[in-house]
């Protein structure tokens, strides 16, 4: 055998991991104010959102990121509060975490936002790359939830997925629930071309037939892979995440223009624009000539002398957003920010990113970033909190739906 995973359960090593991970809410206050689109001189926020007062973001230091803590010691009272809560009235022997190797830090942070610890779990390799899992605790009628993402290696951690949730459902599991916050194949989802496969399809049959019982996964690709699976998906949206931060920015109401990197984008943009104090919205219009190239044609839409935010739900080479902001700037925006869910960054996407098209680049820890990816212009914020209020309320409605069984 090779390398082996055991996740730590104590106390003492989940404070110490936690105290390592980053997050979007270390020194903030909850703001209610409305916003007022035709004030000039208004701030943007997202209706109830939670508002950061940092002055900078991010701070760097010798070069490289610091991004914000959170722990026990900086946690704003108001999360601290809800988090002890849900501790004390939503703690149950009958949930079960289990992360796999693909995330454990944004693992970690879920578990310590739910008041829980992960489960004891044995992950290995055998010397030719088969994955061995075993469950150091039992699970027999519990609601399992397994984190998860696929992120690259895709393959590697796709096929470890299914494996956990065969040692679940042999451990007689009552509820699986595989928590995909990346949830990879979901852009091959229909046949452009003869004799193409459908690989979302076949990736929602095998993740079903291996025995998962419900599936949570964030901005996946495209909507209709939903349909793909013959279970319950769960499907979370992150884009609250990116408006909080987005919040905490002065930028004035009516210097905003969000845009869709694509047509094939535009519904989520024009959400997202929505949210935004309902900005104006400009679309990229750009013809693929293959697989990870793209080419821009022109603008739909007015974005000179504007900040121009373009959304996207993922970033894979940055080949459709880079073009997309050169074209931005050639026709007179201000500034280009790229807000994006998973922050896939294949090469030579870090190159395209911060060679000075964008003032910030915005992305969440569905994948984890390598500190090797980092760049001044990149900012990283945390899902965790999200994903745990989701898991606690599918529970909540599990536990309700055994009673009238």
């Amino acid at each position: 055998m090779a390398a082996s995973l055991i996740m730590p359960t104590s106390s003492s090593s989940s404070s110490s991991m936690a105290s390592s991970f980053s997050s979007l809410f270390s020194r903030c206050s909850v703001s209610h104010k409305t916003l007022l689109p035709n004030d000039s001189g208004s701030r943007i926020y997202a209706p109830n959102s939670v508002k950061c007062d940092m002055a900078e973001p991010i701070k760097y230091g010798n070069g490289k990121p610091i991004i914000p803590i959170v722990n026990e010691r900086t946690l704003p009272k108001f999360l601290e509060s809800a988090r002890l809560e849900k501790s004390v009235n939503r703690s149950s022997p009958r949930i079960k975490l289990f992360s796999g190797t693909a995330n454990p830090a944004l693992s970690q942070e879920i578990a310590w936002y739910m008041g829980l610890e992960l489960g004891k779990i044995n992950i290995k390799r055998f010397a030719d790359g088969e994955v061995y899992v075993q469950l150091g605790e039992s699970v027999r009628g519990c609601d399992v939830f397994l984190l998860q993402p696929t992120c690259p290696p895709v393959n590697e951690n796709f096929m470890e997925l299914q494996i956990v949730i065969d040692a679940c459902r042999r451990a007689s599991a009552k509820n699986i629930t595989a928590v995909i916050p990346y949830f990879g194949y979901s852009r091959a989802d229909r046949k452009t071309q003869g004799r193409e496969s459908i690989a979302a399809k076949l990736a929602a049959n095998l993740i079903t037939v291996a025995g998962a019982d419900r599936v949570l996964a964030c901005d996946i690709h495209s909507g209709q892979s939903i349909g793909y699976f013959d279970i319950p998906v769960d499907h979370v949206y992150c884009e609250h995440v990116i408006l909080d931060y987005l919040a905490s920015k002065t930028i004035c109401s009516d210097d905003l223009v969000v845009v869709s990197p694509d047509v094939g984008g535009v519904a989520r943009a024009r959400a997202f624009a929505k949210k935004l104090s309902d900005a104006p919205l400009a679309i990229v219009d750009k013809r693929r000539q293959g697989h990870n190239v793209a080419e821009v044609m022109n603008l739909i839409g007015d974005v000179k002398g504007k900040v121009a935010v373009m959304v996207d739900d993922m970033i894979d080479t940055a080949g459709t957003i880079s073009k997309g902001a050169a074209l931005l700037h050639q026709e007179g925006a201000r500034e280009v920010y790229a807000c994006c869910t998973h922050a896939v960054f294949s090469p030579p996407a870090i190159e395209r990113l911060s060679n000075g098209l964008f003032q910030e680049v915005i992305v969440t820890n569905t994948i984890p970033v390598a500190e090797k990816n980092y760049f001044p212009q990149l900012t990283v914020l945390s899902v965790a909190n999200l994903l745990g209020e989701t898991i606690w309320r599918v529970h909540d409605d599990s536990s309700v739906s055994s009673i009238f069984q």
